[in-house]
């Protein structure tokens, strides 16, 4: 089914526009997943976007995967809640000097309980010490995401650089982090 998506870009200039979330969840770990692991970053991938109609990676191969995080300029970190996976973020050094979020996002069950805006908070930290010399940190998102998704983002202090519409196709639904899940949001 053909949707009008709204997509927005923000950026961010400085390490000091960043406005952290005071909130640190109970029993958090957050961790970096220093070895390339296709079976991990896929299973993130769908387990978040499942519900956000992230479908760009689904027909990567193993060897694909593997091209995407075998890079020095790549970074895969994972938010742990009580031993248990709940988020994830992966950076990306683009052009030496500007670092995209290229996915951020909670597993479902963890969304609306504040804990976004401390991953955010965690994942632009990291953007700014990827390297001496970033300048800029960047991501987009559009209007298939969580409703909160962009509020989040204004309140950690990242600006709309650039909004377009597109029209996309995208199913009737999400297709949830595996095929029947068809849980609530």
């Amino acid at each position: 089914m053909n949707r009008t998506v709204r997509v927005t870009h923000l950026e961010m200039l400085s390490p000091a526009d960043l406005r952290p979330s005071s909130k640190v969840p109970a029993d958090a770990l957050l961790l970096r997943a220093s070895l390339p692991s296709p079976e991990l970053n896929r299973f993130l991938y769908t387990a978040v976007g499942g519900d956000w109609h992230w479908r760009d990676r689904l027909p990567w191969t193993y060897a694909q995967w593997m091209a995407w995080l075998d890079r020095p300029e790549l970074e895969t970190w994972v938010l742990y809640l009580s031993g248990t996976p709940a988020g994830y973020f992966e950076l990306e050094l683009q052009g030496g000097d500007t670092v995209e979020i290229v996915y951020f996002g909670l597993m479902g069950r963890f969304a609306g309980q504040g804990i976004g805006g401390y991953l955010l908070s965690q994942a632009v930290s990291r953007a700014w010490a990827i390297r001496p010399g970033v300048g800029r940190v960047w991501l987009h998102t559009c209007s298939l995401d969580h409703p909160g998704a962009v509020g989040n983002y204004l309140a950690r202090g990242f600006v709309v650089s650039k909004e377009e519409t597109k029209t996309v196709d995208v199913p009737e639904g999400p297709s949830g982090p595996w095929p029947g899940a068809e849980r609530p949001l």
